[in-house]
């Protein structure tokens, strides 16, 4: 048995129990991990509220897709993984399937990855989504590099804070936005070669500004809704506006027509793109794991909070004021 976070019905928070729950063992292309550090991410909120992608199939349901640990049992077929190696798990599975929000979780062994030497649990909860969406979408499917310029929303965001590495890493210039100025001395401290406070800044005026009038050649977007319109504005002609994210909860209009069809391309970009195909992990994987030996990847975790805690970490992930990773630590005393 092990302590497991489930709920039973969709809600806020107070949804969430923590009940003991048979583990098993796991099948050939499974492990079995058993839990130290568990990433919290907005896509749990939107599952547990019914508000995400995919709906719960089944109540009572799990949460969670990135955690860090150590290998307690290795399937028939799950090759490269030894018992006692610590490890992290990234999202690359339905929550309807597989949830790590648990002392212990048996997760697909293609969602594992070895974690560096150096990167305690907390760390290694902490980097891997973040980094690989940012990769993801921005280097490996957008190409960004040397003197691009990139506009982040989000910006104080986990993976807000790792696309201002990466693209500082690549030579890249990132512009963060942020509603208000409480987080702009943490945005440059972090990186962040110019910050618009979109309270108090007009965003199309200042990216244009900075720029010079040709604009970005990439938009990089967690909140989309009738925002896009203007962030549409500031793209250098051909180049892409991504959006990852969709904490608008508003419908997003293609803003192409509206703005005279300029050479606009717009995509959604989803972890799952980088993380279930195993050459695009395998050079994400190879991209994190070198900027964290050099130091160019610092991830950033603003607070922890127990297990037994999980219904105050989720409204603290709620509230979004956090700067950086929101993690839950597993005492296994």
């Amino acid at each position: 048995m092990a302590r497991t976070v489930r709920f039973h019905e969709y809600g806020g928070p107070d949804v969430l129990r923590l009940e003991d729950v048979a583990v098993g063992d796991p099948r050939p292309d499974e492990l079995l991990i058993r839990v130290d550090a568990i990433g919290l991410n907005r896509a749990e909120i939107l599952f547990r509220s019914g508000h995400y992608i995919e709906s719960v199939k089944r109540f009572p349901a799990r949460l969670g897709a990135e955690a860090a640990g150590v290998v307690e049992a290795v399937g028939a077929h799950a090759a490269g993984f030894e018992i006692g190696q610590p490890v992290s798990v990234v999202p690359a599975f339905s929550m309807n399937d597989y949830g790590v929000y648990a002392e212990r979780a048996i997760v697909p062994a293609s969602a594992v990855l070895h974690r560096p030497d150096g990167l305690d649990a907390v760390e290694g909860a902490a980097v891997w989504m973040p980094y690989v969406t940012a990769y993801g979408a921005l280097v490996e499917v957008g190409g960004m590099g040397a003197g691009d310029t990139v506009v982040l929303t989000a910006a104080s965001s986990s993976v807000g804070l790792a696309a201002i590495q990466t693209a500082n890493r690549v030579g890249a210039t990132p512009i963060a936005t942020t509603r208000t100025g409480a987080k702009k001395a943490a945005l440059l401290k972090a990186g962040a070669a110019e910050v618009i406070v979109t309270d108090e800044e007009d965003v199309v005026e200042r990216v244009l500004d900075l720029t010079r009038g040709r604009g970005a050649e990439f938009v990089f977007d967690a909140v989309a809704g009738p925002g896009v319109v203007n962030l549409g504005k500031v793209v250098a002609p051909g180049g892409t506006l991504f959006i990852y994210g969709g904490l608008s909860g508003e419908v997003t209009p293609y803003p192409g027509f509206e703005l005279g069809m300029p050479a606009l391309n717009m995509r959604t970009y989803t972890l799952h793109e980088t993380t279930t195909d195993p050459e695009r992990l395998r050079r994400a994987e190879a991209f994190v794991s070198s900027g964290l030996r050099t130091g160019a990847f610092q991830p950033v975790v603003d607070r922890t909070f127990g297990l037994d805690e999980i219904v105050e970490a989720h409204r603290y992930l709620e509230a979004s004021a956090q700067v950086g990773k929101i993690i839950v630590t597993v005492d296994h005393k």
